[in-house]
């Protein structure tokens, strides 16, 4: 078993991997934007998406829509949606990030609170949103 690089050459894997690190050089920006947007959103239940296609945007997915499609998938997300549940958004970021089919889940707790990562980038959403997007092309190959 290889570590670390055995999935960066397979084609339908390496956007998950350039995705990795796209969070890991965006740690802060992006838990800034989650929690930005959970507090402008009127279902708390939504999370942060990333679709991948055409270009890399951000979406809100709602509980209900992760929901149907778990029955598609007859339940191959249950998992994911036991995260969701448990997602502590004052203290951890969760997006999820879908392309070519697939699904990630990009599940981490940065250094510094969400909260006070949004009012270190003293942005608007608007533009966390412009930033973080204009990035994720530069970084996501498809």
């Amino acid at each position: 078993m290889q570590f670390g690089s055995s999935q960066k050459n397979i084609p339908e894997e390496k956007w998950r991997w350039q995705l990795d690190n796209f969070v890991d050089d965006h740690e802060q920006k992006l838990a800034a934007l989650a929690w930005g947007l959970q507090q402008e959103w009127e279902k708390p239940d939504d999370i942060l998406g990333i679709d991948i296609k055409p270009q890399p945007h951000f979406v809100a997915c709602t509980k209900e829509s992760l929901e149907k499609l778990n029955k598609r998938t007859k339940g191959h997300i249950q998992e994911i949606l036991g995260l969701i549940d448990g997602y502590q958004r004052e203290q951890e970021v969760l997006i999820l990030a879908i392309g070519d089919g697939q699904v990630k889940l990009l599940h981490f707790q940065p250094q510094t609170s969400p909260p006070e990562c949004f009012l270190a980038e003293n942005k608007d959403i608007d533009g966390l949103i412009t930033f973080l997007e204009s990035a994720l092309a530069l970084n996501i190959e498809h």
